[in-house]
């Protein structure tokens, strides 16, 4: 099998990494999404966010084999900083969010390498934590890279 590499998203990506978060987001609902004003903010925020060796969000892609400006995968996370705790003195945690790949090209270690590049990002920036919310079809891979279960309760309010 060749390895896979996956490469640092720019703001050039950006209309890409939302459109497969309309995949990642139809894969979960089983229901199709139309673009819209979401899908417009959501490419604007990312070309303001992924640029610059200091942002806090990053992307990591694998492009379409073939199809220059196209992605087939791609994971993304950001660095939320907080007060230090004992166990996270710098208070630096994670969180992966839209971990994606075309359904043409599952199965091929595309998402692996992305998340592989994303987890060296947060370790590169001193993060000792990372969260994300698993869907059926990610578990296993996220088992394999060393996620476990949170062994807290998590809570919510929509405002």
């Amino acid at each position: 099998m060749i390895e896979v590499q996956a490469r640092r998203a720019t703001a050039d990506d950006a209309a890409e990494l939302v459109r497969l978060r309309m995949v990642m987001f139809e894969s979960i609902d089983g229901m199709p999404l139309e673009p819209g004003e979401w899908t417009e903010i959501a490419v604007r925020a990312l070309r303001q966010r992924l640029p610059g060796p200091h942002a806090r969000t990053a992307a990591f892609v694998v492009d379409r084999p073939g199809e220059p400006g196209a992605l087939a995968a791609c994971a993304v996370g950001a660095i939320d900083e907080r007060l230090g705790s004992p166990a996270n003195p710098a208070g630096l945690s994670g969180y992966v969010y839209n971990v994606t790949t075309d359904h043409g090209y599952r199965r091929r270690g595309y998402s692996q390498a992305c998340m592989t590049a994303l987890l060296g990002w947060f370790r590169d920036h001193g993060v000792l934590r990372v969260q994300l919310h698993a869907s059926e079809d990610g578990y296993e891979l996220y088992r394999r890279l060393g996620f476990t279960e949170a062994d807290s309760p998590s809570m919510r309010i929509a405002l």
